[in-house]
């Protein structure tokens, strides 16, 4: 079992950065495929970026790559997205995710554990 707890989001202008942090309980986080996901309301929760548990491999949505970076600090049992050159359609809530049995997944339903969400609004 594991908690998620999301932090970092705000309001922010077109072209600025942001950097978000999911904040992981328990003491196996390294074995945790971990992933960043953002849904804006009536739309599908979609995939943004993923990193794999044990080597740390990245991957990213394509709208994400360039722009945004993922990275886990095993040690602060804590994933990072660092978000820079942000668009007003990168507006959405922004969720971590975590998985302990798949390495690295890009798809909402294999992820077991999802942290409650930070607002990330993006203005023209």
């Amino acid at each position: 079992q594991v908690q998620l707890v999301e932090s970092g989001g705000g309001l922010v202008q077109a072209g600025g950065s942001l950097r978000l942090s999911c904040a992981a309980s328990g003491r196996t986080f390294s074995s945790y495929a971990m992933g960043w996901f953002r849904q804006v309301p009536g739309k599908e929760r979609e995939f943004v970026a993923g990193i794999t548990r044990w080597n740390g491999n990245t991957y990213y949505a394509d709208s994400a790559k360039g722009r945004f970076s993922i990275s886990r600090d095993n040690a602060k049992n804590t994933v990072y997205l660092q978000m820079n050159s942000l668009k007003p359609e990168d507006t959405a809530v922004y969720y971590c995710a975590a998985d302990d049995v798949v390495n690295m997944a890009t798809t909402s339903n294999i992820y077991k554990y999802w942290g409650q969400g930070t607002q990330v609004t993006v203005s023209s």
